[in-house]
């Protein structure tokens, strides 16, 4: 059969950058960090004190307080981005067919802090414990695609996956396949993610995952640098409109990017640690270009898991290499977790909206905290370090992996009629 191609039609973004899509890439460029003190609760007694948390976020400006008392923030953070990504892409729903219309949404742990608060309020409750009555269905992960598709009356494929890091990635990747295959014409794809609880930070501190800079959080997260002390926790979203090709043309549609290849595939290799070689993480963009059929010296720019970890880094460095031999010396590479932070099963979606975002302004954001040389790394890659470079790209590939061994990968071009 013919393959439909597919197209981003609307984008919707909640950073710790900027709590819409043009204040988080206007950050991104300039090289903003958005990590500082953990404001949320008390950090004092954790090993790491700091995190990128949301800016000015008032929930009630977005949602309804009766309706947001019935969702976790991180459903909250997907009915957000979700409404920003409709109305950009100028959809009339209206006019839709709705069966045709799905959500695949992507977290990583779903209702963290509803969990927690559930449980602790468990634990003190004495011999009549009581329950919230939406404690299970603000908790679980595949809420937030509920949320958003009952809002609009979507009522085509609609699911979460949960596939750690990579979550949003790969449900931007079933996303893809379901529109090419012909199985729907527009689908709400993206993840969010709101881990900042005691139980996260402390989770996180315990794997020994987390940078420990408290005395300078804005320089803690510093992707491919000789002194990078493990990642810093973020929450937010991110949301994409993929459409079909000759579906957004009959609307007259405004095209940012073409989705033109996704790839899947595990390291199986340890629970939280990379595969040292790198092995999953070539063969998932191998798979992905070979999915959009497109040579590796076709790529421009790749934004990295890079998450700053002193293993990780250096595992993907080395898939590059491996996947794109001497044209790696010719790829931008960055990692926006410099200055996002890492947001955990909403990192794939937050960081394709960046390749796309560069893919239409011929501009890649910088790595930023770079202050030493690491010796693992050839010198002649260009990690765009601290400042945003300007230069043509057609091609873009977004990285992501999770604990587990889970990889996801994601391929932008240019759009061409």
């Amino acid at each position: 059969m013919e393959l439909k191609r597919v197209v981003v039609t609307g984008l919707g973004a909640l950073t710790p950058l900027g709590n819409d899509v043009a204040t988080t890439w206007d950050a991104m460029l300039n090289g903003v960090s958005g990590a500082g003190p953990i404001t949320r609760f008390d950090a004092s007694k954790f090993k790491t004190q700091f995190a990128c948390e949301l800016k000015g976020f008032d929930v009630s400006q977005y949602i309804d307080r009766k309706e947001a008392r019935k969702m976790d923030p991180y459903a909250q953070y997907a009915m957000v981005v979700a409404d920003q990504a409709v109305k950009d892409s100028g959809l009339d729903l209206e006019k839709e067919d709705m069966s045709r219309v799905g959500v695949i949404w992507g977290s990583g742990i779903g209702g963290l802090v509803t969990f927690q608060q559930e449980v602790s309020s468990y634990a003190e409750g004495g011999k009549n414990p009581r329950f919230n009555p939406f404690f299970i269905p603000k908790m679980i992960a595949d809420i937030a695609a509920g949320h958003i598709s009952i809002k609009y009356g979507m009522m085509g494929p609609n699911y979460t996956s949960v596939a750690a890091c990579a979550s949003s990635a790969v449900a931007m990747v079933d996303a893809y396949n379901y529109i090419r295959l012909g199985k729907a014409s527009v689908i709400v794809t993206g993840g969010s993610e709101a881990p900042l609880a005691e139980a996260g930070l402390g989770g996180f501190n315990s794997l020994q995952a987390l940078s420990t800079r408290n005395d300078d959080p804005a320089t803690a997260s510093r992707p491919f640098d000789k002194d990078r002390d493990g990642f810093v926790m973020a929450e937010g979203a991110g949301c994409i409109i993929l459409e079909e090709l000759e579906h957004a043309k009959a609307r007259g549609a405004k095209i940012y990017a073409e989705f033109i290849g996704g790839g899947l595939s595990a390291d199986a290799h340890h629970m939280t640690a990379p595969h040292p070689e790198g092995a999953g993480a070539a063969l998932v963009m191998r798979n992905t270009l070979e999915d959009a059929g497109i040579a590796p010296e076709e790529v421009d720019a790749i934004n990295m898991h890079g998450t700053s970890t002193p293993l990780g880094d250096i595992a993907e460095v080395k898939a590059v290499q491996e996947v794109f031999g001497e044209h790696t010396y010719n790829i931008n590479i960055n990692s926006t977790k410099s200055m996002t932070g890492h947001l955990l099963g909403a990192a794939g979606a937050v960081e394709a909206l960046s390749i796309i975002l560069s893919i239409q302004n011929d501009i890649v954001p910088p790595t930023i905290n770079h202050f030493t040389d690491d010796e693992h790394f050839d010198p002649r890659i260009n990690f765009t370090f601290g400042k945003a470079q300007k230069r043509k790209v057609n091609v873009a590939m977004s990285n992501t992996f999770g604990f587990g061994g889970h990889n996801a990968c994601v391929l932008f071009k240019k759009y061409e009629e």
